[in-house]
């Protein structure tokens, strides 16, 4: 009567667990890489709405725009945007791309219009898959001007 592993079917359990490691080790780091695109998709989108409600409802744009959103206000705390005031644009750092996403706002006369740029994504998987979860041919936005009716 046998109580123990033999020396081969060790070897064989550790194969199987370094094959089964291999597989799963890329898949839980892309898992990894769609929560965080998912969030800063998320946290793009919440920003342009709140911007957009914020003029709505004040029938004025602030060229800070950390304070139209407290998304970008959250994001610049945390050091994921940067500010250009007299632009009134914010870059959001998205992944290791500091402007994955502009937002910025563009007046000509009465009308203000929400844009959104893209920066170049270099290799970086999340702000590749941010880029490509946003539709950049719905912008810009018309906050207010002449053809918006409130």
């Amino acid at each position: 009567m046998r109580n123990a592993l033999t020396m081969i079917e060790l070897i064989f359990v550790i194969v199987i667990l370094g094959i089964l490691a291999a597989v799963a080790i890329p898949k839980i780091s892309a898992t990894r890489d769609d929560a965080k695109t998912s969030r800063a998709a998320h946290n793009v989108m919440t920003a342009i709405a709140e911007i957009s409600s914020s003029t709505i409802a004040s029938g004025q744009v602030n060229t800070d725009l950390s304070k139209m959103s407290n998304v970008i206000n959250e994001m610049k705390t945390n050091g994921d945007a940067t500010l250009d005031i007299p632009n009134q644009s914010v870059d959001l750092k998205v992944g290791q791309i500091n402007d994955c996403v502009t937002i910025q706002i563009v007046t000509a006369g009465i009308d203000d219009n929400l844009t959104l740029i893209y920066g170049n994504p270099s290799n970086d998987a999340v702000c590749n898959g941010v880029q490509s979860l946003i539709n950049p041919n719905e912008y810009p936005i018309k906050l207010r001007g002449r053809y918006v009716q409130y």
